[in-house]
């Protein structure tokens, strides 16, 4: 445990969006005072000056492909991702080898993250194998830790199984989070249907096939009261179907990665078809990243993930329609979000951290931290202002598949303190 005093810094509650001024002092990994001008004596201290210091933030959406797959990343290494990127908490999606789908991955997962300073929690297959056609042990999955239930990249295609999960998680106070694709629509596609594919002649991916399963989906909920989740929500009408569906009243919550408000499909052909350009749902047009700006700015996107999604070099380093879909995107979440959402004012600092803080966290039915005298220590230590480039050294991940080498960022994760850890990312 580090006994800290955090110095100087202005405090943000995400939920209000008041900010102060004060001093925190932790102690075995509790908040035990918070004012101006404390004592430090026996303290590490660190100088939050010019800094916001909020609770900690949450990834809802990352792949830390262990069990199974741990060339590419393993629960620490992804975790050591996590944490430069600002964020104390990550949710893992269930595409591991062996998927998650019964107790005992889970429970190893979670004895493969204690102690790390970031805290790490498991969504769970909805199918069994991910293989969409029997139901996981949904209430047993619950009952060792999964905070919501997912087939990842192998959207659920059967209406009928999908009614199903969504009574049974409704029972189970669990959302369902489906990737939205019809795979029949677009079933061998690798970017986006558009004239940038018709141009370069690379198979497509219609964004239909994403709208399709959605509509499913939300009349599914509005019919089992069950809540469903939409997973990297990417096309106009997505959001357009999502607004619609919440106005009348039906249980739906989305989320929007931080490449489909960065990137459009034009970055295909302007990197030369990069394989870093490649990922699942693909890079869409502008009108389509200008409707997810929107989305997020009126409260129709409730939260802000970046589907980290490590594969080794090897993988990429392939022909565009060989490669697997897939970027990380920790290291780089907050500087995408400063530049593209608060730099733009898309949203203010205090609502683009509710997306990764406070909104994630309702979503999977956990707590959110406080700070206060008493609480357990879970804070990000940021700011929103400065410039800097992403380079190969803030990597902290097994992988490096990432377009945004070289890439300018607006806002930088400067620490984390979680689980009596303090993570200090200056450099």
């Amino acid at each position: 445990m580090q006994d800290v005093l955090i110095r100087n810094g202005t405090l943000l509650d995400p939920v209000t969006g008041d900010v102060r001024r004060a001093d925190i002092i932790i102690r075995n990994g509790i908040i035990t005072a918070v004012g101006e001008q404390l004592p430090s004596s026996g303290l590490t201290p660190y100088d939050a000056a010019g800094k916001f210091v909020s609770p900690g933030w949450i990834d809802m959406h990352v792949h830390l492909r262990e069990p199974g797959l741990e060339y590419k990343e393993t629960i620490a290494s992804g975790c050591r991702a996590a944490a430069f990127g600002g964020f104390t908490e990550v949710a893992c999606l269930p595409n591991t080898e062996p998927p998650i789908d019964s107790a005992e991955v889970i429970l190893a997962i979670q004895s493969r993250a204690q102690g790390l300073p970031v805290n790490v929690y498991p969504i769970a297959c909805v199918s069994k194998g991910r293989k969409g056609r029997e139901l996981a042990p949904l209430f047993e999955l619950k009952t060792c830790g999964a905070v919501a239930f997912s087939d990842d990249g192998s959207p659920v295609q059967s209406g009928h199984l999908m009614r199903r999960a969504l009574e049974y998680a409704s029972m189970l106070d669990r959302p369902i989070v489906n990737h939205m694709e019809d795979l029949h629509m677009g079933p061998k596609g690798h970017m986006h249907e558009g004239a940038v594919s018709a141009r370069l002649g690379v198979p497509p991916v219609p964004a239909l096939s994403e709208e399709s399963m959605l509509a499913r989906d939300l009349l599914l909920a509005e019919l089992t009261g069950g809540h469903l989740h939409v997973a990297h929500i990417s096309t106009s009408k997505s959001v357009a179907l999502v607004r619609q569906a919440k106005a009348s009243g039906v249980p739906v919550t989305a989320e929007a990665c931080t490449h489909h408000f960065a990137l459009t499909d034009l970055a295909v052909e302007e990197s030369g078809f990069s394989t870093q350009t490649k990922m699942h749902p693909p890079l869409r047009s502008q009108a389509d990243t200008d409707a997810i700006k929107e989305g997020l700015e009126d409260g129709t996107i409730d939260a802000i993930c970046t589907d980290h999604a490590p594969h080794a070099a090897f993988e990429k380093n392939v022909e565009f329609t060989a490669a697997p879909f897939g970027i990380i995107g920790l290291e780089s979440a907050w500087g995408l979000i400063g530049r593209h959402l608060v730099a733009e004012q898309h949203l203010d600092v205090a609502a683009a951290v509710h997306k990764v803080c406070v909104a994630p966290r309702k979503i999977l039915r956990l707590p959110v931290p406080e700070i206060r005298e008493g609480a357990h220590a879970n804070l990000t230590i940021f700011d929103a202002t400065t410039k800097w480039t992403f380079a190969a050294r803030h990597i902290r991940s097994k992988s490096s598949n990432t377009p945004f080498l070289g890439a300018r960022m607006t806002g930088k994760a400067w620490a984390i303190y979680n689980n009596g850890q303090l993570v200090d990312n200056g450099d």
